[in-house]
């Protein structure tokens, strides 16, 4: 009995934790709103300096004793598969900024987080990952199936959230719903650069899933803490993420000529570094909360994460005023997604419940 209530606490702690991360995720893009001045390439620049690179290596070397001499004891490759999976990712949120032109809003985000969500909670059962999450239930298990129907209810709901986007998007008017895509793009390379970009967008959780085991391992066994050690896994793995989310909006700068533009604007340079700290912290509770549900951890967590992103990203547009005189089809839409994507994550905790204790 004892025992069963530990591992109760332990599947509602790291719920709760998961559920934070996407939540924080979602409404982060906030300080955004408030921007008039800075473009993609001065914002980008910033917060992902600050987040990819700046805050993690201050409060690992900060935390962690002899944290290289942990880096350099992990194996090479253990280091190069979790950076090439946070490269994936980085190309990710290029394609998808370029789709947002090709094929609009709502149906780069539809198809994103549905192909996103399938592809994370899949693999890692499938192709077990390291650490506790080298005891992942296979694919046809009891548990395995119940994340896949979960799977399955949320890319219903993000596509009644799509619906709802295009909807939304119709009723005021949006450059989105009135800009002929033609004149943006070809539909087809559009189609295909999202899709790619789904498929790469789950290197995010597939960095932490597939490198954290021995990261953690070697900086404990230096006298960090657990939580700090956890930590310490996002610095060495997100160099690749950094050079993709860094030297792009660099580029543009340069080719724009537009460096001087971070000089004339501090205020919105905080914001920009408001987005960054509220980038980072999601990640590190993502990695905390994965392990906190074991075994099952990266394909539940990620699953988990994907449907509060969701949801904390609806709940930022209401709230901002995106569906302000939205009325009929849309907002009926956009309340069905979110019960669809509520109910998925019931199934996905449901889930962890079916594995066995890890």
């Amino acid at each position: 009995m004892y025992a069963h209530n530990i591992l109760e606490t332990s599947l509602i702690a790291g719920v709760l934790v998961v559920t934070a991360s996407g939540l924080a995720m979602g409404t982060s893009a906030w300080p955004l709103k408030l921007m008039r001045c800075l473009q993609y390439e001065h914002f980008g620049f910033v917060s992902m300096f600050f987040s990819l690179l700046i805050l993690p290596w201050i409060i690992t070397l900060w935390s962690c004793p002899q944290v290289w001499a942990a880096y350099a004891s992990v194996p090479a490759w253990t280091l190069i598969k979790g950076n090439l999976f946070s490269l994936s990712w980085g190309i990710a949120q290029v394609l998808a900024l370029l789709c947002f032109v090709r094929i609009g809003v709502s149906l780069t985000y539809g198809i994103l987080c549905s192909i996103g969500a399938a592809v994370g909670v899949t693999v890692p059962m499938l192709f077990k990952a390291s650490g506790a999450f080298a005891q992942a239930p296979d694919l046809l298990s009891k548990a395995g199936l119940c994340v896949m129907l979960g799977a399955v209810v949320m890319i219903v709901g993000v596509c009644f959230a799509s619906l709802a986007g295009f909807g939304r998007e119709k009723s005021q008017n949006s450059p989105a719903a009135t800009t002929p895509i033609a004149a943006k793009g070809n539909f087809a390379v559009g189609l295909i650069m999202v899709i790619v970009s789904g498929v790469l967008s789950a290197g995010w959780g597939f960095a932490f899933s597939y490198s954290q085991g021995p990261i953690i391992a070697a900086v404990k066994a230096r006298g960090a803490s657990d939580f700090f050690a956890n930590v310490s896994v996002w610095p060495i793995i997100l160099l690749g993420a950094a050079l993709v989310n860094i030297l792009y909006p660099a580029c543009l700068m340069t080719r724009n000529r537009s460096w001087n533009v971070l000089a004339r604007h501090p205020r919105e340079i905080a914001l920009a570094l408001l987005y960054g700290l509220l980038f980072f912290i999601p990640s590190v509770l993502l990695g905390q909360g994965m392990l906190m549900l074991g075994a099952l951890g990266a394909s539940v967590g990620w699953g988990l994460v994907q449907g509060t992103l969701i949801l904390g990203g609806q709940a930022l547009g209401f709230v901002s005023g995106e569906w302000r005189r939205v009325a009929g089809r849309p907002r009926t839409q956009i309340f069905a997604a979110i019960a669809i994507l509520v109910a998925a994550m019931v199934i996905f905790a449901f889930a962890k419940t079916l594995a066995q204790p890890g």
